[in-house]
């Protein structure tokens, strides 16, 4: 049954993560000969329209203003809604990131909608949409459906495929002007004070270098990071590792951090206490790096080494570096 899937465009630092590709082949896999669309909310996106047909996008909405240039929940609804009727939409589809888990109940409320979030995989079944979501802080998986009315869901990064090729869209771009009253703008940002990071994204990372309390202290990070730069990855850390002082809180992974499924994840020193496995469990391959061969963590690792890592890490170092530079 051919249904209109409408993808919210996930934007940060006025690009596009990852994501929204995922999301975009999933649209066309649900749309089934339906339409798909994209939404483009914010100030200065414009630019980034280009490109999202061929990424699976019949149409581009874009809705440029000064009122959506920092994320706010009444503005952001009142946009992304106005794409809603205007395309008729039978689907929605969101990042499960800090934007879309706020904004997802808001937009379901006002639509009457059932709403999945953090869906990890789908598949059709007579015409309906068979959601994948992990439970019991990822430790056993459920099969959700929405059997009546518009579905709304928030989608995992780095879990759906994102297309191996494009579909040769037109992407045709579509303006809308929205107007923002006072009561649309019931919340005002008037500034984001973060932290400076650099790298890769944690949440978009393909390989992740973490650590825990094993790294002892701040500088106990600087080998991991050094394997990192090789391997073009990202640095995480355990809630041990954070509540210890030796690192920010914005590299948490965990249950009530960031949760991560990279390609390769890397525990150095981490016990793999409950909490952390909740956060990277579903990382395809796991490499354990732990001084205690009865820590926790290998039994969830692919791979585990015994050993120091301050010894190890900088083993593995020099090891990729060789095979990289003979790549």
């Amino acid at each position: 049954m051919a249904k209109n899937v409408l993808v919210l465009a996930d934007v940060r630092n006025g690009k596009l993560r990852n994501v929204t590709f995922e999301m975009l082949a999933a649209a066309n896999q649900i749309a089934d000969g339906g339409q798909v669309a994209a939404v483009l909310l914010g100030s200065g996106v414009e630019g980034l329209a280009e490109g999202l047909g061929d990424a699976g996008a019949d149409t581009v909405y874009v809705v440029d203003a000064p009122e959506l240039e920092k994320y706010t929940p009444s503005a952001y609804r009142k946009a992304f809604l106005e794409a809603h009727n205007d395309f008729g939409s039978d689907v929605l589809l969101l990042a499960h990131s800090a934007v879309g888990k706020d904004l997802a109940p808001v937009v379901a409320m006002r639509l009457s909608a059932g709403q999945v979030s953090d869906i990890v995989g789908f598949d059709m079944e007579g015409g309906d949409i068979v959601f994948t979501r992990p439970i019991y802080a990822g430790k056993a998986f459920t099969k959700v459906k929405v059997t009546d009315g518009i579905v709304i869901a928030t989608v995992r990064p780095n879990n759906l495929p994102a297309p191996e090729s494009g579909f040769g869209k037109s992407g045709t771009v579509k303006k809308l002007a929205v107007s923002f009253e006072q009561a649309d703008l019931t919340t005002v940002v008037k500034e984001i004070i973060k932290k400076t990071t650099t790298g890769v994204d944690l949440t978009e990372a393909k390989i992740i270098v973490s650590g825990g309390r094993g790294v002892k202290s701040a500088d106990g990070f600087q080998p991991l990071r050094e394997l990192a730069d090789v391997l073009g990855a990202a640095v995480g850390a355990s809630r041990g590792a954070c509540d210890a002082g030796y690192c920010d809180y914005s590299m948490q992974i965990g249950q009530t951090g960031k949760v991560v499924t990279p390609d390769l994840y890397i525990a150095c020193g981490i016990s793999g206490a409950i909490q952390h496995l909740a956060g990277m469990s579903n990382s395809k391959v796991i490499v354990a790096i732990n001084k205690d061969p009865e820590a926790p963590i290998f039994q969830v690792a692919d791979y585990g080494i015994v050993g120091d890592l301050f010894e190890v890490v900088p083993m593995l170092t020099e090891e990729f570096k060789k095979v990289l530079a003979t790549a």
